[in-house]
């Protein structure tokens, strides 16, 4: 149950800011298939299934909470301030976590070396969706506090959209939201209904309702995926955490205050290793709780 705070905790924290996917946290903490598995059986399996499904869901649930109303509520500011340390911790994340990821999958790459364009495909996925994401310090035309129709059609798309980035490995649902113009806007909304402000809550309806379709959606695939296709979808998954590495450097140029992209002179060698130190950390928890 710990783990599944603590998978749910990190999960947040990086759904919360632009540059690392939720799901990369739950796939190198071995979570990922349960995570899929469970949000699967909650909207199709027996009844026994849904029960399990929901002790699981409610058990990370918990962690995904506390994670992200800190990151909303006090973390925010310390991205802001703090960023190159921030994207240096996340480097290392990554990077320490992809070995793992491939010593824990290893059946999955040997003798399939013709899946390296999956990889490659998701390196190039995560480059491009980057490249094109605007500069912060951006103002959205988009006024969630006058809701019409047309914008709540397009909150529960884009939501949709976003969510299922969220749900794979690799890529930011902050990232998209930032690229349609919706990252400050709904973080904002969240962060004064939390603070009982009510004004913004039918647009943090509508954004909740397109994320609950969007996971009806894309879990249904990433199942079959990894059901029928593992080795193809491991192979995509590591090239999309890969390319969450670019991601990260850039996204100090993604904040509300826009900032120079994380160069030699900016990057924490420190923070680095915390983010390392970290990942092997999580694994012997992670063994311990075996």
């Amino acid at each position: 149950m710990i783990m599944k705070w603590i998978c749910g905790f990190f999960m947040a924290l990086a759904d919360s800011v632009p540059g690392v996917s939720g799901g990369t946290i739950a796939f190198l903490l071995g979570q990922y298939d349960n995570f899929i598995n469970s949000l699967h059986d909650i909207v199709t399996g027996t009844k026994k299934q849904k029960i399990k499904a929901v002790r699981f869901l409610i058990q990370l649930g918990i962690g995904w909470v506390i994670g992200f109303v800190l990151a909303v509520l006090i973390l925010t500011a310390v991205f802001q301030s703090h960023i190159y340390e921030i994207s240096s911790l996340f480097l290392g994340f990554i990077v320490f976590s992809i070995p793992v990821v491939m010593r824990e999958e290893r059946e999955c790459f040997l003798g399939h070396g013709k899946n390296i364009w999956f990889l490659i495909a998701g390196i190039l996925l995560v480059v491009v969706i980057t490249y094109f994401n605007p500069t912060g310090g951006e103002e959205s035309s988009i006024n969630l506090l006058q809701m019409n129709v047309g914008t709540g059609v397009y909150i529960f798309f884009v939501a949709m959209i976003a969510i299922s980035a969220m749900v794979l490995p690799g890529i930011s649902g902050s990232t998209l939201l930032l690229i349609f113009g919706l990252y400050v806007p709904i973080m904002n909304a969240i962060k004064s209904v939390l603070s009982f402000d009510f004004e913004a809550l039918p647009a943090v309806i509508v954004f909740g309702l397109g994320i609950l379709a969007g996971i009806a959606t894309i879990v249904r695939l990433v199942k079959v995926a990894l059901e029928h296709f593992r080795s193809q979808t491991v192979y995509a998954i590591v090239g999309l955490m890969i390319g969450s590495l670019y991601a990260i450097v850039m996204g100090p140029t993604t904040l509300e205050v826009p900032q120079s992209a994380m160069g030699i002179s900016t990057f924490s060698i420190l923070f680095f290793f915390i983010g390392g130190i970290m990942i092997l950390g999580l694994q012997l928890l992670k063994t311990a709780q075996k």
